[in-house]
């Protein structure tokens, strides 16, 4: 969640030095003696209450012109003029400088040159066409359909037009994932570089994810690497998960060569599209202490769920397929395939 609607004292400092920058206060402090003039002005040449002067110098200052106060004598008729040209002139000045501030801020936003403050978001580092459809699918899940995501790559301007996507333009450097809020985000995903060969990109992943690691621990990092033999790198960094892009594309393809048709179950599940839904669930309490193959028969029986594997709560351990013996305990967590409208599915979305 963004912070926008409080000002932190950081924001309200870099507020300060932009109003200091653009010369605002010298122009609004010129303004405010213009008023202020015209007001004794007017009360002294038309006697006048200060009140009514003060409304009469603001109206006509900026040509508004109601004319339920106008001047009658020669000195309050100079006054008026001055008050007038000197308004279209002052508060043009100040309208288009506030203006200009407001389209600085939305460029340096579009081009990656802000910085942002906020909570529980997902961080994507690197932009290619793999991250481009990692995007697509998690805009696409309910989780994600609003949850900020802060992109984090070398490019000229932010690819994509979504509201909740925020760009930081860079490389992964602890500043640049600094102005990420790193230290407040949930998730971070460090996808590989194309541009560089193999043991470079991965290179560059494992660096990216120490830095990320450094920063921000608790964060669950998920990284894309080339080559299996980099994977032990990245676990050395402390990486939550780590997926081999190659390694997986390849086992799929040997897979749905000697059994026909896995790949359209696998994609059915993973999709936010169509199909079922495989989600990560607590432990019911009522079946916490029970057996896995007890687990299993009531959430089928029940719920119409099917059990396909178990996380151990004490070391986050996953077992795929356990034992039907095997205790369940409270702490632990299950992967579950799911219809997209059921309790579980939408308890997870």
């Amino acid at each position: 969640m963004s912070n926008d609607k409080k000002a932190s004292p950081s924001r309200l400092k870099q507020l300060f030095a932009l109003i200091r920058r653009e010369n605002l206060h010298q122009l609004l402090l010129f303004i405010i003696v213009l008023v202020l003039l015209g007001g004794v002005g007017m009360m002294l040449t038309e006697d006048r209450s200060f009140i009514d002067s003060l409304w009469w110098a603001i109206v006509t200052l900026t040509t508004v012109g109601f004319g339920d106060i106008a001047p009658a004598s020669l000195g309050g008729r100079i006054i008026g003029v001055v008050l007038m040209v000197f308004g279209i002139g002052v508060l043009g000045m100040f309208t288009a400088t506030v203006a200009g501030m407001f389209v600085e801020q939305r460029l340096k936003k579009e081009r990656g040159m802000g910085a942002f403050d906020l909570s529980d978001h997902i961080i994507l580092c690197e932009w290619n066409d793999y991250a481009e459809q990692i995007l697509r699918d998690l805009r696409s899940d309910p989780r994600c359909g609003n949850r900020p995501i802060v992109l984090l790559a070398n490019i000229e301007t932010k690819p994509v037009d979504d509201q909740q996507l925020y760009f930081v333009k860079g490389a992964v450097t602890e500043d640049n994932l600094k102005r990420c809020c790193i230290d407040k985000a949930a998730n971070v995903l460090i996808v590989g570089d194309r541009s560089l060969d193999v043991n470079s990109r991965d290179a560059k992943v494992v660096l990216s994810t120490l830095a990320v690691e450094t920063l921000n621990p608790d964060a669950y990092t998920i990284v894309e690497l080339a080559s299996e033999a980099n994977a032990k790198h990245c676990e050395r960094a402390k990486a939550d998960e780590v997926i081999i892009s190659s390694e997986f594309s390849s086992r799929l393809m040997s897979s749905a060569t000697m059994d026909h048709g896995i790949t359209k179950v696998l994609s059915e599940l993973i999709s936010p599209h169509f199909g079922s839904d495989m989600v990560h669930v607590a432990v019911p309490e009522k079946l916490a202490g029970k057996t896995f193959l007890d687990v299993f028969a009531e959430l089928k029986r029940e719920s119409n769920q099917i059990v396909v594997a178990l996380e151990r709560g004490t070391d986050g351990e996953v077992l795929t397929n356990p034992p039907a013996d095997l205790g369940v305990e409270s702490n632990d967590r299950l992967f579950v395939i799911c219809s997209k409208d059921s309790p579980a599915s939408a308890a997870a979305h």
